[in-house]
């Protein structure tokens, strides 16, 4: 029975990519000259570091910028809020999303459910599986998630017929 799994994770490589260019960047510019201004990447975590709140924005144009050069979408990208760490330097985590959390999860299933496909949903960890019976009607149910779900980034893998 032909099947694909819909799923919501970025290619990290190019993630990594993105903020090293970003740092090297920083490095570089002349308007971070003598400040503190700094980025690193642990696991799925972007810390970004700075004099202000407005050197961290600078700073997160800069990678947005990266990211949308290297076709990863910045929807992937949640924003923490912004701390203060000892005397005037603030930082700010972004995490990467990776995986479909339960809620939204439920919302495709029953997206595909009420849109009589014949087509069957099933969440599966982080992912969610359509199977059915005719590759036309899978390919309707791709264009549905990517029509309608438009606050996470989809993608569609392990497609079998």
């Amino acid at each position: 029975m032909p099947s694909f799994d819909t799923v919501c994770e970025p290619n990290l490589v190019e993630v990594k990519n993105a903020v090293e260019n970003t740092a090297k960047e920083i490095v570089t510019r002349f308007d971070f000259k003598g400040t503190s201004a700094a980025i690193e990447l642990k696991d799925k975590d972007i810390t970004l570091l700075g004099d202000a709140e407005f050197q961290l924005q600078q700073v997160e144009d800069i990678l947005r910028n990266k990211l949308t050069k290297r076709n990863v979408d910045v929807r992937y990208l949640d924003k923490g809020d912004v701390q203060k760490i000892g005397g005037d330097k603030v930082k700010q985590v972004i995490k990467v999303r990776s995986g479909i959390e339960t809620e939204q999860a439920k919302k495709i299933t029953r997206l595909i459910k009420d849109s009589k496909l014949k087509v069957q949903a099933a969440i599966q960890g982080d992912a969610v599986r359509v199977s059915g019976a005719k590759r036309d009607d899978l390919q309707a149910a791709m264009a549905l998630i990517k029509k309608d779900v438009t606050d996470v980034p989809m993608t569609f893998n392990n497609f079998r017929d």
